[in-house]
């Protein structure tokens, strides 16, 4: 991984974007894809287009959406405690306990989220799972008045960003989910060979997966594409109490994982297959019996119908501030997809 790709992957992790408050996060993407493409537009929705070989007939999108869970600021009470809702689906458990940010209009406020210390828990509260209507966000306001001079109702809420990095190239961080996809796709797009490409290559930053796939279902439908491969994460499973016989077997470091399904074009897949085969990229495969809960289920259904297919970064502990995957992991899905556009005819047939 280059020094600037690996800097790039920081901030965006370092950099907050909830589903419906990605603005941030999406002018890094500009910043960043501007010089490596021929074309960087933003849609009405917030997703962001860079293209590459503009022009060609055959149009293959790329997507990994930038947005992350969250929260949304939605009462402060009289004493100036804090009570959220979810933006995309959390654990409440994993919440307890953590250092928290608010992105407020005037900068970022430090809070935290806790609840009753244990010494003060009666033994049937200790039984109960905590629901989130029944957590609050301290930021260490007095009052209302004092905590509303730094925030409002409706400013977006994360985790405090951290990223960290442990043995074997392996990252923690909150929202690996779906940064890691944005990555590859916007990687994928640089590191693919100008000359070599047969076709247009559109890698989109979409927004609001979290929220019910929205930003590819609108990004899809502006594009038009006659192939597009969606990119995001999937569990990994190589951890205790996870049944590889109802998730399959899916490990950190053994590379992206090629979904074959219904929601998958076969001879697509097959493609995507024959170029890790032929440039010894390592990879794995998953099944998917249903339409898949990722940006590559609009972008099937797209118009007349789209080739889609499914390419997945092992994640363990998804949904929580500690989400891990393998730095070589990504590194082998942004050339899996690099060879894979290189390599594709302008008159490919993936009719079944």
């Amino acid at each position: 991984m280059e020094p600037s790709a690996y800097d790039f992957f920081k901030t965006v992790l370092a950099t907050p974007s909830p589903s419906g408050y990605e603005s941030p996060l999406q002018q890094v993407v500009r910043d960043y894809i501007g010089p490596a493409a021929d074309e960087v537009r933003t849609d009405l929705h917030g997703n962001v287009i860079a293209v590459r070989n503009a022009g060609a007939p055959l149009r293959v999108m790329l997507a990994g959406h930038c947005d992350q869970i969250g929260l949304i600021v939605q009462h402060i009470d009289d004493d100036g405690f804090v009570f959220v809702n979810a933006i995309g689906g959390w654990d409440p458990q994993v919440l307890v306990g953590q250092r928290m940010t608010v992105w407020g209009e005037k900068g970022p406020v430090p809070g935290l989220i806790a609840r009753k210390p244990i010494h003060l828990l009666t033994e049937e509260e200790r039984k109960q799972v905590p629901k989130l209507k029944d957590l609050w966000l301290d930021i260490g306001a007095t009052s209302k008045d004092d905590a509303a001079a730094a925030i409002r109702v409706g400013d977006p809420v994360t985790v405090e960003l951290h990223y960290g990095e442990l043995r074997n190239r392996r990252a923690m961080s909150s929202a690996m989910d779906d940064k890691t996809g944005l990555w590859v796709v916007l990687e994928a797009l640089r590191r693919a060979d100008r000359e070599k490409l047969r076709c247009a290559v559109y890698a989109v930053s979409t927004v609001q997966e979290e929220l019910g796939l929205r930003g590819a279902q609108t990004s899809a439908f502006g594009i038009d594409p006659q192939v597009g491969v969606a990119v995001d994460v999937t569990h990994a499973t190589d951890c205790p109490t996870i049944e590889k016989k109802e998730e399959g077997d899916v490990r950190l470091g053994k590379g992206p994982v090629i979904y074959r399904g219904p929601n998958m074009n076969p001879k697509l897949v097959q493609r995507l297959l024959q170029a890790a085969k032929e440039h010894e990229i390592p990879y794995q495969l998953g099944a998917s019996g249903r339409a898949s809960p990722t940006d590559a289920n609009p972008i099937q259904v797209n118009r007349a119908g789209t080739a889609a297919a499914l390419v997945s970064i092992p994640n363990r502990y998804m949904h929580s501030p500690v989400e891990m995957i393998s730095l070589d992991d990504l590194d082998h899905a942004a050339n899996l997809l690099a060879r894979f556009v290189e390599d594709l005819p302008a008159d490919v047939d993936l009719v079944p």
